[in-house]
């Protein structure tokens, strides 16, 4: 088999600085940010299944002395034109700046009357970014939000729909192309009814069975005046990732007693991170779903299987972000992270560690780092899936199977633990004969070996706490690492400095949930 390779990780390979756990201070908004060869890197949207690093061209060595060509002058194109809107466009414009709310866009009560001119033309091109990209520049971005919109400029599409007077086909074209981004626009006008209409009551463990249904037939249209209260409740606790008992738990009350304007505002927060996303998908890849703890393959641009798993603690949240899975490592040894080693290891002393089968070994610069070598008590199990990122997180088996039978599986150190690796590993080596069915047998070689996929996968690492089915039905999670607050926030001060004349409202989680 030409594409498996020994990999016997060799200390000298090592790189301290490239840690699978992800570092506290990651989490942190005033943490500086990547350098900009790695934001450059993560900037490089979309990602194509298929796609291959392209090799740098050769460089031809030159003669000392030699005169080199002045490289050619980078010139910037002139911003396009944008002809003058006729009377009815204006109108027109006016009337679309309104709408802003029914796109889950943070409302701004604005001192201004109708726009006309280059304040007009201003104000589309800034709710077309808004609509297509999000209104957070990246530059505010967590450097841990690694998912990052590809640039965009509206000003050549406005021009031409000025000028063919297609302004409304225009319009259309701004937003995500993605059904989980129409669901939650569809699902936004159903929740703002609610809270127009008063919200819903607040919930006791005492309620009775008919308050119970209707509140939660508020969301679930599904709820039928007959139905057993058991499986009512049952198929509320599961929207909420809960374990569904079918009673009226402190964690259950908890969820249904959520307000609708936090309810409104996680909808609008996963709205944004939608504009986020590419325009194209490969129609082969794999999603994790970090805040539900769950792994999606889809093929053909359809989900074809799912898995339990285990993501990053709020201590140790995992990345957002974009790669392609290119090899899997099968029996792979554990180069312990210095940050783990330092806090969770090496105070247990040498001959602790010597008694649970960890190795000390010399680093190249005189130090000392940790590794379990490979086995079936590896932290990493049998299985580790690479693709390349700045954190150095990966998909990787685990010995400690307990944690998939919870409904709380937010626990790892960053990377993201799969229930069923096997499988996912078969499904990926399928294409090519020579490795087709072959990964157990792999694992039982006992040997640490690298094989190379037949092509490779595009993986997405993805924070979705609100997520509708097609009938409009909303699942929710907690906001496990706070960035629905936080991204609310951020949408804030942008809004302000865009227009420093917009009238501030009060908290966060009621602003962006306000109305133009």
């Amino acid at each position: 088999m030409n594409n498996v390779q020994h990999d016997l990780f060799p200390p000298s390979r090592f790189q301290p600085k490239f840690l699978c756990a992800i570092w506290q201070t990651m989490n942190n908004p005033r943490m500086i940010r990547f350098p900009l060869l790695a934001l450059a890197g993560a900037m490089a949207m979309p990602v194509l299944a298929q796609t291959t690093p392209t090799p740098p061209p050769a460089v031809t060595p030159t003669l000392s002395g030699q005169i080199q060509p002045t490289p050619p002058a980078i010139v910037t194109p002139p911003p396009t034109p944008i002809p003058p809107l006729s009377p009815e466009q204006e109108a027109w414009a006016n009337d679309w700046l309104k709408r802003g709310a029914a796109e889950g866009l943070m409302a701004r009560q604005k001192t201004t009357g109708p726009l006309a001119g280059p304040e007009l033309v201003s104000a589309l091109v800034d709710r077309a970014k808004a609509l297509s990209t999000g209104r957070v520049d990246t530059a505010d971005f967590l450097n841990i939000w690694a998912l990052r919109p590809a640039r965009f400029d509206p000003t050549p599409g406005l021009a031409r729909a000025v000028t063919d007077n297609k302004l409304q086909q225009w319009a259309n074209g701004l937003t995500p192309p993605w059904s989980g981004y129409d669901t939650l626009r569809k699902a936004l006008v159903k929740y703002e009814g609610i809270r127009d209409q008063g919200g819903w009551p607040v919930l006791t463990a005492t309620s009775a069975p008919d308050v119970i249904r209707k509140r939660i037939g508020m969301e679930d249209p599904t709820v039928t005046p007959d139905e057993p209260i058991v499986d009512v409740i049952q198929r509320a606790q599961r929207r909420y990732g809960l374990e569904p008992t079918g009673q009226l738990g402190t964690r259950t009350l908890a969820e249904l007693n959520v307000g609708v304007n936090e309810r409104i505002a996680a909808i609008m927060a996963n709205m944004e991170r939608w504009r986020w996303m590419p325009r194209q998908l490969p129609a082969d890849r794999v999603q994790v779903n970090i805040a539900a703890a769950v792994l999606t393959v889809f093929n053909g641009d359809r989900p074809t299987s799912s898995m339990r798993a285990v993501t990053g603690s709020p201590d140790n949240a995992t990345p957002m972000l974009a790669s392609n899975i290119h090899s899997i490592v099968v029996n792979p040894p554990w180069n312990v992270p210095m940050s783990i080693a330092n806090r969770e290891l090496f105070p247990k002393g040498r001959a602790a560690l010597a008694r649970q089968g960890y190795k000390i070994v010399k680093t190249p610069e005189g130090g000392e780092r940790i590794v379990q070598p490979a086995g079936p008590t590896s932290a990493l199990g049998r299985l580790k899936f690479d693709f390349d990122n700045p954190f150095a997180v990966y998909l990787h088996d685990t010995p400690s199977r307990g944690k998939f039978s919870s409904y709380d599986r937010l626990a790892s150190h960053g990377c993201i633990r799969l229930e069923k690796p096997v499988a996912l590993a078969e499904e990926m080596v399928a294409p090519d004969p020579n490795l087709n069915g072959q990964i157990q047998a792999l694992i039982d070689q006992g040997k640490t070996q690298r094989v190379s996929l037949p092509r490779q996968v595009a993986v997405y690492l993805l924070y979705w706490t609100a997520f509708a089915n097609n009938s409009g039905t909303v699942s929710f999670r907690a906001d496990p690492y706070g960035w629905d607050k936080l991204l609310a926030e951020k949408i804030e001060a942008s809004s302000r400095r865009a227009d420093p004349s917009a009238v501030a409202t009060s908290a966060p989680s009621k602003k962006i949930a306000s109305k133009d």
